[in-house]
């Protein structure tokens, strides 16, 4: 393998299998993980098109009060079941006269605010339980790993189902119950990462300065154990959003006077002969939420996956190849 320096300090190594030559100048320091992941992610086209339409309906969640043009609570039963393109109303009006949009901008900001804090609360419980597992073995492993097989074994739908019938359908409850049935997946994978990052070198070398194990776990190791976890916390937002949607259509979820798209679903399957198209947008909603997060979290992984690699266009490889062999 050999190198060949161009005229502007580039280092062109030729013969590399697959064809990967680096464009580094000479003394520049290599791109981080983070920087090159970014670049990756930002060449994804689906990924960036997730992104964008799912920072789309976050603005629309957080700026619901503004952008709604109607109070989405009013009822006036002298324009119930408006079709769409009435003026004042976009896309028609309900049974109770409510405006159909304005449900709709104000249902994004529960959506969103469930599956948010439901992956962020599953990340931190599943995170510290793997970490703790992952790192010190032995006994603690077993028993969290005993934890984690007993809770899997709980259907999770009829285990939800049987709480929010119990305790109430609330909406913190429903947060806190979700939260309680999706950290087991994020344990088991943080425990395997720590299995194999608590061997590595840098690890035995804070231990003979004297590092504490919780600076061990908090500086090295969940630093090292990010990027798979960023990962899956990005698709656990799609899988909660369709939980709290499927609860929400059961009648346990978000209750009247406040909205989601699930229970906007639940309640247009009763006039689905007469006006489809009540059930068509939020359920046009909850898929474009879902492919976007879905999207971004496929771009995420590709991103910090180091056996996906840039693919030099043929041409410039023709060009770098006629350079060298000058």
């Amino acid at each position: 393998m050999s190198q060949v320096q161009l005229q502007d300090d580039t280092v062109v190594e030729t013969n590399r299998p697959g064809g990967q030559l680096p464009t580094n100048p000479v003394g520049q320091k290599p791109p981080g993980l983070w920087t090159t992941a970014g670049k990756k992610f930002m060449r994804n086209p689906y990924a960036v098109g997730g992104l964008i339409v799912l920072l789309f309906f976050i603005g629309i969640a957080v700026f619901a009060d503004w952008v709604a043009p109607h109070d989405p609570a009013k009822i006036d039963f002298m324009i119930t079941n408006l079709p769409p393109g009435t003026e004042g109303y976009v896309l028609g009006t309900d049974e109770l006269g409510r405006d159909i949009l304005s449900r709709l901008i104000h249902s994004s900001r529960v959506s969103m605010l469930v599956g948010f804090s439901v992956a962020f609360a599953a990340v931190v419980i599943g995170t510290l339980i793997g970490a703790i597992s992952g790192y010190f073995g032995g006994w603690i492993d077993t028993c969290f790993m005993r934890l984690v097989d007993v809770m899997n074994s709980i259907p999770s739908l009829f285990f939800n189902i049987l709480v929010l019938a119990l305790f109430g359908a609330e909406f913190i409850y429903m947060i806190l119950i979700l939260s309680l049935t999706s950290w087991t997946s994020v344990a088991r994978l943080v425990r395997g990462q720590f299995l194999q990052l608590r061997e590595m070198q840098y690890v035995e070398a804070a231990r003979a300065i004297g590092v504490s194990h919780w600076g061990i776990i908090t500086r090295h190791l969940i630093r090292n154990a990010m990027a798979p976890i960023i990962v899956y916390a990005t698709l656990m937002v799609g899988s909660a959003i369709l939980s709290e949607s499927g609860l929400s259509y059961l009648g346990l979820g978000i209750q009247p006077p406040e909205t989601s798209w699930g229970l906007m679903l639940s309640k247009a399957q009763e006039f689905m002969l007469v006006d489809p198209l009540q059930a068509l947008y939020p359920g046009l909603c909850i898929l474009l939420v879902v492919l976007a997060v879905n999207f971004v979290g496929d771009g995420i992984r590709d991103a910090f996956d180091p056996r996906k690699k840039k693919k030099n266009p043929k041409r410039r490889l023709n060009k770098w190849n006629a350079t060298s062999s000058k």
